[in-house]
C-alpha cells in the first residue's frame, strides 16, 4: 500500500501502451488493500472483550467510513491544486504512515505449532461461515447499487446535490456503529440483521419514487443505518465463538464474500438498468436485501 502508488507515476503516455501493466498494478494493490483490511478487523477481533464485539469492530469501521468520506474530497483538492504526481505521493506517504503508527502494536495471534490448521476451503465449508458468506454477497449487492448507480440516477432526475446521499449515508452508518454496537452485543445479531437488511432494502426500494432531495436524503438514511448494523453484526456473527487460529480465515472469507457481491452486482444491476432503466435496477437490489432477509430467517428457524 506504501509502494503501490509510486509505480502509477511510472505510467505516461497513451494507456493503451501500458494498459496490461496497469492492471496487474491495480491487482496488486488491491491484494494489499484486502490484506490490510482482513488484517485490521481480526487484530481488533483479538483484543476486544467478546461481549463488545459488535461495539470494537463498529469503532474500527467508523474509521474506514470516515477515510472513504474524506478521502475524495481531499484528493479532489490535490488534484486540482498540485496534480496527480502530488496526488500520488500523498497516498504513499499516507499508508507509510500507518505502516509507521501499526509497527508498535503487539502481536494478537499466539502461534500454536501443535494445533493442526484448517484451511480455507474447510473453513469456508462449515455452514455458519457459508451462510454469513452468502449474506455478504448478497450486502455486497446492494452495496454496488449505492456506490455505483445512485449518482448517474440522480443526474438523470435533475438533482443537483448529489452528494446530499452520501452525508446522509455516512453520517447514518457512524452513527449507527457509535450508537448501535452496544445494542447488538446486548440483543445479539440474530435479532438485529433482519432489521438492518429491511432497513438496507428499503432504501433501495424507495429510490424507485426518486424525484427531489428528500427521498434521496431518507434513502441515504435508511440504508446508511442498515449499513451501520449489518457489517458489524454479520462480521462478529461469523467470529462469534470460533478459535482464535481461523479467525483471520474467517473474516477474509466475509470481506470476500461482500467483495463478490460488489462485483457480479456492478455487472448484472447495470445490464438491468441498461435494458430496463434505474428503477428496474434499485428494485431488483432491493430485492436482494429482502432474499437475504428471508435466508436469515430460514437460517434463524433451523438452528432452533
Amino acid at each position: 500500500m506504501s509502494i503501490l502508488p509510486l509505480i502509477y507515476l511510472l505510467f505516461r503516455g497513451n494507456l493503451s501502451n501500458f494498459y496490461l501493466s496497469l492492471i496487474i498494478v491495480r491487482v496488486l494493490h488491491g491484494v494489499g488493500l484486502a490484506i490490510c483490511f482482513t488484517a485490521s478487523f481480526t487484530y481488533i477481533a483479538d483484543i476486544v472483550p467478546e461481549e463488545r464485539l459488535n461495539e470494537g469492530i463498529g469503532m474500527l469501521g467508523v474509521t474506514g467510513l470516515t477515510g472513504l468520506a474524506i478521502g475524495p474530497v481531499i484528493g479532489e483538492i490535490i488534484i486540482t491544486e498540485f496534480g496527480f504526481s502530488v496526488f500520488f505521493l500523498t497516498a504513499t506517504g499516507m499508508a507509510t504512515l500507518g505502516l509507521m503508527i501499526h509497527l508498535p502494536l503487539s502481536e494478537s495471534f499466539v502461534n500454536d505449532s501443535q494445533k493442526f490448521s484448517q484451511s480455507f476451503f474447510t473453513v469456508l465449508a462449515k455452514r455458519k461461515i457459508l451462510f454469513v458468506a452468502l449474506l455478504a454477497f448478497l450486502f455486497g449487492v446492494g452495496l454496488a447499487a449505492t456506490g455505483s448507480f445512485v449518482s448517474p440516477f440522480a443526474k438523470e432526475q435533475g438533482i443537483a446535490f448529489i452528494s446530499l446521499y452520501y452525508i446522509s449515508y455516512s453520517s447514518a452508518a457512524v452513527l449507527t456503529r457509535l450508537l448501535g454496537g452496544r445494542l447488538a452485543d446486548r440483543v445479539g445479531e440474530d435479532r438485529i440483521i433482519p432489521y438492518a437488511l429491511t432497513l438496507t432494502g428499503g432504501g433501495l426500494l424507495i429510490l424507485m419514487l426518486l424525484g427531489g432531495n428528500s427521498i434521496l436524503a431518507l434513502s441515504g438514511l435508511m440504508s446508511g443505518c442498515g449499513h451501520g448494523f449489518l457489517f458489524p453484526c454479520l462480521n462478529s456473527l461469523a467470529i462469534r465463538n470460533e478459535p482464535i487460529d481461523i479467525r483471520g480465515k474467517i473474516i477474509g472469507v466475509f470481506t470476500g464474500g461482500i467483495d463478490a457481491g460488489t462485483f457480479v452486482g456492478s455487472i448484472i444491476l447495470g445490464y438491468i438498468g441498461q435494458w430496463a432503466g434505474f428503477k428496474m435496477l434499485f428494485f431488483a437490489a432491493g430485492l436482494t436485501l429482502f432474499i437475504g432477509f428471508g435466508v436469515q430467517r430460514f437460517q434463524v428457524r433451523n438452528n432452533r
